[in-house]
Parts: structure tokens; sequence; C-alpha cells
């Protein structure tokens, strides 16, 4: 049998396969290369270039490859563009789901895992959150997720598959064996952006909001590390194979630092100052967000390995790094090849 990761090209999608072929599985991965690498693919993956929206190619992949399982990752994630974009993202994000789901069930896929988020809940206020709190999205992205949850829940009740939704607080870091990271052009992670500027690849960096009722003015996240996260994916896997009912649980640590408090490790941890721009806050974003793991750690026996800010943004570092000699290595390239073709001409 074999695992189907949606959205495997991306930044957390691409650290699952990773994850999955440690672990022993044979994997196939679904994306459509609009935000996602081809590169970031782990080889020994089995790459289909497509949407997860299209049933008719989802249905042939899933009867194709015999597909026991689907990890589901394909989707937007930018909470201010899904305030300006609320179509888009529940086309991309809830429509496509639904389609995902309607092709499971037609193929007889036992188990589905849904990569949701801590936006389901709205504002939290500066306690833990756990999974019984209410549900009260303020944004289309938040919404969208949650509606995708509630699919899940109708379907898996009429059609006998079971399911893990993991609701995702903040994911950040890189392999730390260097393999894949935050690659995304242009995102808005707050972590990739610092560092970007850490290491030159912006001139600043913006701060959106210092008011906020927090200890220092600025929004606190609960950062988690994105190894971590995909640890609790295997571990809601092992638990649904062996006969786990449907859970849904948190992905965090259940404590958070602040954006300054990030930015300060960045400066410190790559030896770099860079410019902070102090900005209005932002339309969606909440004072605090802190996760209360208990359910993860009791029902998947989730231990974190990376509980650590420093250790968070010293992968980060390292992959932005590898990412511009990456970005060089390619630039040198196409210069040579440009060359080659203008000496190729010249000489005709």
């Amino acid at each position: 049998m074999t695992v189907l990761v949606t959205g495997g090209a991306g930044y957390i999608g691409s650290h699952m396969v990773w994850a999955l072929l440690d672990a022993g599985e044979r994997v196939v991965v679904l994306d459509r290369l609009t935000t996602g690498f081809e590169w970031a693919v782990a080889p020994q993956a089995k790459l289909i270039v497509g949407d997860v929206g299209d049933p008719n190619l989802v249905e042939a992949v899933i009867e194709q490859y015999e597909i026991e399982a689907v990890f589901h990752f394909a989707g937007s994630v930018v909470v201010p563009e899904s305030v300006s974009d609320p179509l888009g993202y529940y086309h991309n994000n809830t429509s496509n789901t639904r389609t995902l789901i309607e092709a499971a069930v037609r193929q007889g896929v036992r188990h589905l895992i849904f990569s949701s988020t801590a936006a389901v809940y709205g504002a939290t206020g500066s306690e833990p959150v756990s999974e019984d709190a209410p549900l009260r999205p303020e944004t289309p992205y938040g919404m969208s997720k949650l509606m995708s949850e509630m699919m899940l829940r109708d379907a898996a009740a009429a059609h006998g598959f079971t399911y893990t939704c993991l609701r995702y607080f903040n994911v950040s870091g890189a392999d730390p064996l260097g393999r894949t990271g935050q690659s995304t052009q242009g995102a808005t992670h707050l972590l990739k952006v610092a560092c970007e500027a850490a290491l030159g690849k912006r001139a600043s960096i913006s701060v959106f909001g210092t008011d906020y009722p927090t200890r220092d003015g600025t929004c606190i996240r609960d950062f988690m590390h994105v190894t971590d996260l995909v640890d609790a994916h295997l571990l809601a896997l092992a638990r649904l194979r062996s006969g786990g009912v449907s859970l849904t649980v948190n992905c965090g640590y259940g404590r958070g630092f602040s954006v300054l408090e990030l930015i300060d490790s960045v400066r410190r941890i790559s030896g770099m100052d860079f410019k902070v721009e102090l900005c209005e806050p932002r339309s969606g974003d909440m004072p605090s967000v802190i996760a209360d793991p208990t359910r993860a750690h009791e029902e998947l026996g989730w231990k974190p390995v990376h509980d650590n800010l420093d250790k968070i943004v010293a992968d980060a570092l390292s992959w932005e790094a590898a990412l511009a000699r990456r970005d060089l290595r390619e630039t040198l390239k196409r210069s040579r090849e440009r060359d080659s073709i203008a000496g190729r001409l010249s000489a005709s």
C-alpha cells in the first residue's frame, strides 16, 4: 500500500514526504507546483504534477497506486490574502478538499490526515486554547479550513473511513538534515522573512502592531518546529492504522514567543542586524495564539524534541543560506547557458 501526499512539493508537505520515506513508506506526491518546487520532492517519491481539484486525476492516482492513506496539505495559507480574496480561498481550500474527499471515498481510501489551523478558533485570549474551545474563525482562511473539517466529519460518519485533523499553530524551522525547508518565493511566514532580512535578501522586516496587550506589545505565537509537526502526523497515521477513531488535535508547544523575541533570536544567532519597520496592525491578526497540546500528548503519544526557539531559528537560517547558494548556482548556470548560445550564434 502507498501513501498520497497532496501539496508534497510545498513547505510542510515536502518535510512530510521525507519523514514518510524515512519511516519506510511508499509515497506518491500530487502537487500543481504553484508555490511548491519539483526539486523539493524527495527523489524516492513519485511526483505527479496536477491539481487536487481534478476529480478524475485524483481518482486515477488513488486507483493506480493503491493509495491507503492521504495526507492533505494542498491549499492556500496567507491570512491577509484570504481577506482580500475569500472566494479564491473557499475554492482552493474548501471546494478542492471536497473533491479530494469524494475521490477518496469512491476509491475506498481508509485514512485521511488533514492539515488544519488554529485560525478555526478565532480570537483566543492569552491562555492556551484546547480543541474544545469555541470555533469562531475571523478570516476566510480559518473558515475555509473549518468547513473542510466539517466535511471530513460528516463524510467519515457516512462512509466509514477514519481521519485526523491537526490544527497547526505557527510552523517554523527547517529539516535539521538540510534536505528541505521553507522555499516559497514571497513567503509571509515571520521567521522566513526575518531570515531573509538577516542574510540581506530583504532590506527590512515589518512588524505589524506594537500596542497589543502582550508583554512587549507585539503578537505572541506558538512557534513549532516543522520536524516535530510531521512527527505528529506519522503518529496520527499509526494510530488510525491500529484502529484509532477519528480525532482532532492541536499541534503546538503550549508556550509562545513574541514577534520581537523571534527577531531578537534571529539577530543573535545570525550575528547580523537588519532594519525593523513598525507598522499598523493587519486585519485578521490576533494578539496571542497558543496551543494546549495535551490531547496530542495523550492520544498520539507525541513528544516534541525540537522545542527550542533558538534551534528553530538556527535550522531556518541554515536552510535560507542553502537556498542562497542554490540560487547562485542556478544564476551561474543560466548565465553560462546564455553565453554558450550567444557564442554559437556569433560563430554562425
